[in-house]
């Protein structure tokens, strides 16, 4: 928050704190919720007796985010070689999914792929169920700046990690430009997929490309779980009894499980939002910014102001339901509970935390 104005600068700061608390716990909940939920999916596939049952997933979710913790914990120590094998493992899994598909998968026709739409949430046009429709793909965006928190362990961070963010967003953005298309080649019948007794149409799609359960396994069994966070002790026991604890609300209902994971989205776009916000505000002012190794040059404005219409855009439909007309269950309740959050979060600041909280932005050299 150093960029946002002088009298902004506590109060942001405090601000974009909860915020992305908020955003990285309920983050963290929906994607152990998502890999515990594969793994019930493949169960499904694997045996069509099992009935899919809400505490199981739970169970799931806390084994998984168990699973986390030992790496973060007993095996810290591996994580650079763990993470090592991830990393391979991304690269060759990758192939491991794609090839399959290519070379055993019926195909759709190309009119379909590219001039085919689907509106299944009952949109008035087409222009808006494809907004609404993005929450998924910007889901997958999410984090490129998780590297960021790791600055203080990497040598030379003022390039290495710039350079990492923008080569990962290349990487797998192109991997991921490839896996989109072939997927849309092989799904075949998309309202089939999408009544899919997993839970998962790629599931179901994967399966109907190889006609082997055991395949269809394996291809899923790589998405699962990657572990590679390097977090203090403490909080990766907070995190795990938040994650933990979140998970239980699955039991009674998945709808409201999913409405406070899905926070995650929106409350990570809001804190960039805010932060590209205060570097547009301070360039239009023509105020100085640090020196540093990794600029944008004369195109930072630009690529600043499009970046925030685009995040401020996507940020408006994250709060969309699915469906329309929404009901109880298909609500989408993230304005009811991000505004709630925000307004005891804000009281708490106005009653106490302006006196306590004293800002990152204290601790930094000032450069103007």
């Amino acid at each position: 928050m150093k960029f946002s104005p002088r009298g902004c600068q506590k109060f942001l700061s405090y601000l974009v704190g909860w915020i992305s608390v908020l955003g990285w716990q309920t983050g963290l909940a929906s994607i152990t919720f998502i890999a515990g939920t594969l793994i019930q999916g493949l169960i499904v596939l694997n045996n069509p007796d099992y009935i899919f049952q809400r505490w199981h997933g739970t169970l799931l979710v806390i084994a998984i985010v168990a699973f986390a913790v030992v790496f973060n914990t007993v095996l810290a120590k591996r994580l650079p070689m763990i993470e090592s094998l991830v990393l391979i493992l991304h690269l060759l899994g990758f192939f491991g999914v794609l090839i399959p598909l290519w070379v055993l998968s019926p195909r759709n026709s190309t009119k379909m792929v590219f001039t085919q739409f689907e509106n299944l949430g009952g949109w008035p046009t087409q222009g808006l169920s494809f907004m609404v429709g993005l929450l998924t793909s910007v889901y997958g965006l999410l984090g490129a700046d998780s590297a960021v928190h790791m600055s203080e362990e990497i040598r030379d961070a003022s390039i290495v990690l710039p350079r990492a963010t923008m080569w990962s967003i290349l990487v797998n953005g192109a991997f991921g430009w490839v896996m989109v298309i072939t997927f849309a080649f092989i799904a075949g019948d998309p309202l089939y997929i999408v009544d899919s007794p997993t839970g998962y149409p790629f599931i179901e799609a994967f399966y109907n490309a190889t006609g082997s359960k055991a395949g269809t396994s394996v291809m899923v069994g790589i998405m699962i779980v990657k572990p590679g966070w390097n977090i203090p002790l403490n909080a990766v026991l907070v995190t795990f009894c938040c994650t933990a604890l979140l998970s239980l609300i699955n039991i009674g209902s998945t709808a409201a499980f999913n409405a406070i994971s899905s926070m995650g989205t929106n409350a990570l776009l809001t804190t960039y939002i805010i932060s590209i916000g205060c570097v547009v505000i301070r360039r239009l002012r023509g105020q100085p910014l640090p020196s540093r190794r990794w600029s944008l040059g004369r195109a930072g404005l630009a690529i600043n102001m499009i970046a925030l219409a685009f995040l401020m855009c996507i940020w408006i439909f994250l709060f969309f339901p699915q469906t329309t007309p929404p009901g109880l269950s298909t609500m989408n309740w993230n304005v009811l509970i991000n505004g709630g959050v925000m307004i005891m979060a804000i009281g708490y600041y106005m009653v106490y935390g302006r006196r306590e909280y004293t800002g990152p932005v204290a601790l930094v050299k000032d450069y103007n």
